[in-house]
């Protein structure tokens, strides 16, 4: 852009390309954005709508279920209602009336009792005992096999008693029997009074009940026929209140309210009730859940508007509720809201609209670089570099296509970078991968030297590896090994274990070097069982395409070893140096001789005997070592059904126990039994090869007698 002055007037010039450029901007934001905002709004109507939509049937499948346990109990008020021992006060000793009484509380869980009361003062009620709880029960001093409690209050009549409690069994046994309470009266209730003023209703509550002296609510009905009367049965506030939970959403709610604005039912009734106290004897009101915008939601529903309303609370969360009769409850209108936070429960719904908005946006952000091609053209180029760069530094050395550029310093930058990715790929399979990635990420330098640590070394070696393998094609070696030690490999590379070198045809590894392992003898038993099962699937492949089989032989040993760098400056190897090492590789060269496939030290039966089965095998001295070392053959993993493999190392460490008392007589017996159960254990043929070479005679057996 540029300025000039002609003939005394002062005249804006803009260049073609920053104009085409400007127009181009300005047209792709007005456009992306108006399709950003028109698609936003879109998606909040469709997202309030299926709000309102669902909650609605979850309100209607709410109060159908509350409906349905309110109709249940109202079924039970009918048929007791319509009893002829009901109508005509037939209330004493009358099992038939208990019996169906108890059936009707065993079928009905909300319901704590059943009772009827008349105009005369009659009563009889049937309580489960343990629906109010144990202060009940406490209260009762109840035997513990008492189920029900009968009160039973006859005031007219040649009948007439005064009241009576009895305690009865699961089957109405009588098991105690006592006066009281002598100062019940029923016609005093209120679900006695409510039965009669407000005719049509069934609810009654909360209120607190005379029994247990815990608040609840009654569903009551007059009786229609003979006696002056009422029959009722009583829902313990903790019971509607854990009813009311289940029909919640989220941190939303689920309550019971009437006509007058007033709340019934709630998760949270007690704590209500309790705060409303102070104000006399009325529910508390809507409002008391302080969600601003409730009570008016309700109003407008009940003008004609929608089932579900859309509310805010102070703090401008908006929320969703539904509100739905409960049919049973008659002309008391009492009807169910459910109220959940409208960005909670449809938050996949609200996520989906962010990415919608993200989406859009960065479509707009897309567009603009096509103004400046160019420069968008090298930046992503430079990008791609920089996060192949991220990735080698970060050891994500997947194979990845060369880069491809027209401007010739990008083109040489992504052949390096190519060309480095491929080195350090190489190089990894040459020194240990953690070695490798430590190397990257802290940007030091390959250096010589070690340190002590505890480690557990492994060595492997396949049996007559020479005699299968020296007439066979050299390349066709070559290729076999090779897919035996990389199945080797990664079974051990799995289990934490660091490959140090393969020697001919066989495999070193440790572990706890150079990442800490806290259990690297415990993982190195596992790689070695994991190899073993490797080792014949690759085994039955091998015989499938004509190759003899590879079986492998391990040596374990755990101890202290001097771990790093060890070579020259040229030329250097991460390895493990020390006694330790020389003695894994004996391990390994023993199970030759006791016909074994791994043999392990003290030092890794003590660190994983938890995890694995080991048993005894022998007790050598190396050349070079001063003191002996036990031998230990590792098994099988303690996991499944190993009953058989702990019975016959049981059986078989305490044949070695006498053998390594020096009873040579009592030993070669106790092998020979024991090899009359095992004919094939190599350890005990050759224990028993030792014995026998010692002139020892065997002691006789008792005949049909085994030892274990």
């Amino acid at each position: 852009m540029s300025a000039s002055v002609s003939n005394g007037e002062r005249s804006l010039r803009v260049g073609f390309r920053t104009s085409i450029i400007t127009v181009f901007i300005a047209v792709v934001l007005l456009v992306g954005l108006t399709l950003v905002y028109l698609s936003f709004a879109r998606v909040t109507d469709i997202t309030r709508s299926a709000a309102g939509t669902f909650i609605d049937k979850v309100a209607q499948l709410g109060a159908d279920r509350i409906d349905s346990q309110f109709k249940n109990v109202r079924d039970c008020l009918d048929i007791l209602g319509g009893l002829p021992s009901v109508q005509s006060a037939d209330i004493d000793d009358n099992t038939k009336l208990y019996g169906l009484m108890a059936a009707m509380l065993r079928n009905n869980e909300p319901l704590f009792n059943l009772y009827v009361g008349y105009e005369d003062g009659s009563f009889l009620e049937m309580d489960m005992i343990d629906r109010a709880g144990p202060a009940f029960r406490s209260s009762l001093n109840a035997p513990e096999d008492a189920t029900f409690r009968l009160v039973a209050i006859s005031r007219t009549g040649p009948a007439a008693h005064p009241a009576t409690t009895m305690l009865l069994s699961d089957n109405l046994i009588p098991l105690e029997e006592k006066p009281g309470p002598g100062d019940y009266d029923p016609r005093q209730r209120r679900w006695y009074t409510d039965a009669f003023r407000r005719e049509g209703t069934l609810l009654t509550g909360p209120y607190v009940f005379f029994a247990t002296g815990l608040p609840g609510y009654t569903l009551r009905i007059p009786l229609k026929e003979g006696r002056r009367g009422v029959v009722a049965g009583d829902i313990l506030l903790s019971q509607s209140e854990a009813l009311l939970r289940r029909q919640q959403l989220g941190s939303g709610t689920a309550f019971l309210f009437n006509d007058d604005g007033r709340i019934v039912a709630h998760p949270e009734m007690s704590k209500l009730m309790t705060d409303f106290r102070g104000r006399g004897d009325e529910l508390p009101k809507i409002e008391a859940t302080n969600l601003g915008g409730l009570s008016q939601a309700v109003r407008a529903a009940e003008a004609g508007g929608h089932a579900h309303q859309f509310l805010s609370d102070k703090a401008g969360r908006t929320y969703v509720a539904a509100f739905q009769k409960v049919e049973s409850a008659g002309a008391a209108n009492v009807r169910l809201a459910v109220v959940a936070p409208l960005d909670e429960f449809f938050a996949e719904i609200i996520a989906e609209r962010r990415t919608l908005f993200v989406t859009a946006l960065g479509f707009v952000a897309a567009m603009v670089p096509l103004a400046f091609w160019i420069g968008s053209l090298l930046a992503r180029s430079l990008r791609e570099l920089a996060r192949q760069t991220d990735e080698i530094q970060h050891f994500q050395l997947t194979e990845r296509p060369k880069l491809r550029s027209m401007i010739q310093e990008i083109d040489d930058l992504a052949r390096s970078v190519f060309t480095m990715r491929t080195v350090i790929r190489n190089f990894s399979s040459f020194v240990p991968k953690q070695i490798v990635r430590q190397l990257i990420e802290s940007g030091a330098s390959l250096a010589l030297g070690g340190t002590w640590r505890e480690i557990t070394v492994l060595f492997t070696d396949v049996a007559d590896f020479t005699a299968k393998t020296e007439k066979a094609d050299p390349s066709q070696v070559m290729i076999y090994t090779s897919r035996y030690f990389a199945a080797l490999s990664e079974v051990i590379m799995a289990n934490q274990g660091t490959v140090d070198k393969f020697i001919g045809d066989a495999v070193m590894a440790f572990w706890n070097a150079p990442a800490d392992d806290a259990e690297h003898a415990v993982n190195a038993c596992r790689a070695v069982l994991a190899c073993l099962r490797r080792n014949e699937q690759l085994n039955a492949t091998f015989e499938a395409e004509g190759w003899p089989p590879f079986a492998t032989r391990f040596g374990l040993h755990s101890g202290d070893a001097v771990v790093g760098n060890v070579g020259s400056a040229d030329r250097m190897n991460y390895t493990a140096l020390g006694a330790t090492i020389n003695l894994a590789s004996r391990l390994e060269g023993l199970n030759k001789s006791y016909g074994t496939r791994v043999l392990v030290s003290a030092a890794v039966k003590d660190r994983a005997e938890t995890h694995f089965v080991f048993r005894c095998v022998d007790r050598i001295q190396p050349k070079g070592f001063a003191e002996s070392f036990p031998l230990f053959e590792l098994r099988c993993e303690r996991t499944g059904d190993i009953s058989s493999e702990l019975e016959f190392c049981r059986r078989w460490d305490a044949v070695y126990a006498i053998v390594e008392r020096r009873d040579d007589a009592a030993a070669l017996g106790m092998v020979s039994e024991f090899l009359s159960n095992h004919p094939e254990d190599r350890v005990a043929q050759l224990h028993a090869e030792r014995l026998r070479s010692a002139d020892v005679i065997p002691l006789p057996r008792q005949a049909g007698r085994h030892h274990t």
